[in-house]
């Protein structure tokens, strides 16, 4: 944002002052309407067998630089920082700040659930985009008194035409720079390996920076190319905080001459912060691993042996990068970033190629750190996630019902460590 050092240090010592790494942490502003999270109940996970680049939960790449940890710290900072009207913030928007949503530990996931709609029609996705779809903002900064008069902003709805509706659970942030690191042609030579077996599909999406088409890897639906336009993009779509690669705000449910009214209808961000928020994702490190025992080592050998292993992939391997840290490094995500048809675990919602059934392969890593599970948050438990799976997952599924009881919680054991 283009603000002063002064504006800038105070902001982070809100941020300091309400607590916002603790989870369920809500902005300090009252007024400023704010949806319900799910109740947080970390696990720790065990800091042994440490995967390529982690040092704890919640910190950064190991074997940074002393520049590059720098970065890292002021990137840290911007993550932290409470936004407010002044700054841009809304007029709609989820939350002030990314903290918020990505707490307990650092980089992680309180469960904060957000709700998309659309409506279809004849197999056919509408995100009803001129009615604010398909992403509700749940928070407004309402009353403001500007040149063009008075007007009260106020969180968005589902509409009644809406049809479609999907919740989805914050992600976590760990590890993400190993992630975009990754050659698109490794993550194109796995969907066609998968041709006949598990049928994984490449998100094929726009990088604005460059107009190239990229494979997509974040989000629940892999429609994000790269970590800085995942931030660009949570910028305005979390905190209405329009930047250089978005620059139009968003119209509060669809009524664009709202905008009218806006406060602060100059570019928010001249790509500053979003670039710090980047760099804290890129060098954040991923989930450390926890031990091997007798029982979770048999529980890998199920893992794969059912066919988990299929689409959540254990082991991929970066390409070049600026950062030695991340460059030509294997780790272990257990997931291929490939979009497959869920049935009936789909969330009904289109983006990109990605249809209403199709969804990203979930990342396991950091699975102990997660207060639920699945795109909507509703398992509570490990089981109950792999029991809903459906699609081109119920083979696999399957397999795992007719384990035995020994097996089973030898795999589930298994995940725990992740």
């Amino acid at each position: 944002m283009l603000t002063s050092l002064s504006h800038r240090a105070a902001r982070v010592a809100l941020a300091a002052a309400f607590g916002l790494l603790l989870a369920g942490c809500e902005p300090n502003d009252s007024s400023l309407n704010t949806a319900p999270s799910s109740s947080p109940q970390m696990a720790v996970v065990a800091a042994s067998a440490l995967e390529a680049g982690a040092t704890t939960l919640g910190g950064p790449l190991a074997d940074l630089t002393a520049d590059e940890q720098a970065r890292f710290a002021e990137g840290q900072e911007e993550f932290e920082a409470v936004e407010g009207p002044d700054d841009g913030l809304g007029p709609v928007f989820n939350e002030a700040s990314c903290a918020i949503c990505h707490a307990g530990p650092v980089g992680g996931t309180n469960g904060r659930v957000e709700t998309r709609f659309g409506r279809t029609v004849k197999g056919v996705f509408d995100p009803l985009a001129g009615l604010g779809g398909s992403l509700i903002q749940d928070h407004a900064i309402g009353a403001v008194q500007t040149g063009a008069g008075e007007f009260i902003y106020v969180p968005e709805a589902v509409p009644s035409v809406a049809n479609v509706r999907a919740s989805r659970v914050t992600t976590p942030l760990f590890g993400l720079g190993l992630v975009d690191a990754v050659p698109d042609a490794t993550l194109l030579a796995l969907a066609a390996s998968q041709k006949n077996r598990t049928n994984g599909i490449a998100n094929m999406v726009t990088e604005i920076a460059t107009g190239a088409t990229r494979v997509g890897r974040f989000g629940w639906k892999a429609q994000v190319a790269t970590l800085h336009q995942f931030s660009g993009d949570a910028y305005l779509n979390e905190m209405g905080i329009t930047s250089p690669e978005f620059p139009n705000e968003s119209c509060p449910q669809g009524n664009c001459a709202a905008l009218a009214f806006n406060p602060v209808p100059e570019m928010n961000d001249d790509g500053e912060d979003v670039g710090k928020f980047a760099d804290f994702m890129t060098m954040l490190g991923p989930p450390p691993q926890g031990a091997s025992t007798p029982q979770t080592i048999a529980g890998n050998d199920a893992f794969t042996k059912i066919g988990c292993a299929d689409c959540h992939t254990p082991t991929l391997e970066t390409g070049d990068s600026p950062i030695a840290a991340l460059s030509h490094k294997s780790f272990h995500p257990y997931s291929d970033f490939l979009l497959h048809d869920m049935g009936s675990l789909g969330d009904g919602i289109v983006q990109g190629q990605a249809t209403g059934a199709l969804m990203r392969t979930a990342p396991l890593w950091g699975l102990n750190a997660r207060p639920t599970y699945l795109h909507d948050g509703r398992a509570s438990t490990v089981e109950t996630a792999i029991y809903a799976h459906d699609g081109q997952a119920k083979v696999a599924r399957n397999r795992y019902r007719a384990l035995h009881a020994a097996d089973q919680q030898a795999l589930i054991a298994f995940l725990k460590t992740l």
